[in-house]
């Protein structure tokens, strides 16, 4: 079970990571990623909502879906999100005003990325228990607030660097998150036991 739980850890972060090798995700992780501690605050926002979403739809799933019902499993998951969603938007307006701002139009958004649907479908096709579908759902959303932030911290260094003018701006993020995924890529043969 450990083994289990370590070598999802390290594919989520590294080798299946969902926005640089699955390409999961990318409008808030191109949106989001101009400053450091906005994109940090979009991963723990995203991590949070994956991890309880991957909890909450494997319940859904067992008790509600499998009764004749699977196939309405993608509207009962975004259904669930989208609740989750609301909850942490409401958090998140209430406690840390400054960073409901900084997220703006991406934090509701939270609930059509296809990263956290992707890592509830995941759970379901694999066949995951509780604990390893929320561990799955965590991993996901750590491995996505690491791309984002190392986008993020690149982006702030690529941006007051000296470029041809036709690349300033997203171009040039365009080809910087090329690269980053490029060298994620490369984890793709990482054997983990």
């Amino acid at each position: 079970m450990a083994q289990q739980i370590i070598g999802i850890l390290i594919a989520a972060l590294l080798s299946q990571n969902f926005i640089l090798v699955k390409f999961y995700g990318i409008c808030p992780f191109m949106g989001v990623s101009k400053k450091i501690d906005t994109a940090l605050g979009m991963g723990m926002a995203v991590t949070f909502v994956m991890a309880l979403a991957s909890f909450a739809c494997y319940w859904v799933y067992q008790l509600l879906l499998l009764l004749e019902l699977t196939y309405m499993q993608t509207v009962a998951f975004i259904l669930v999100i989208a609740s989750i969603v609301q909850v942490v938007e409401m958090f998140l307006k209430k406690m840390v005003p400054a960073l409901y701002k900084a997220l703006g139009v991406f934090l509701p958004l939270i609930t059509t990325n296809c990263a956290v649907l992707g890592v509830v479908l995941v759970n379901v096709a694999e066949g995951y228990d509780v604990l390893i579908s929320t561990v799955n759902g965590a991993a996901g959303g750590l491995g996505f607030t690491l791309a984002i932030v190392l986008f993020a911290s690149v982006r702030e260094r690529v941006d007051k660097a000296e470029c041809p003018e036709s690349f300033k701006g997203f171009p040039i993020a365009l080809i910087t998150a090329g690269l980053l995924a490029l060298a994620f890529m490369g984890f793709s043969g990482l054997s983990i036991f």
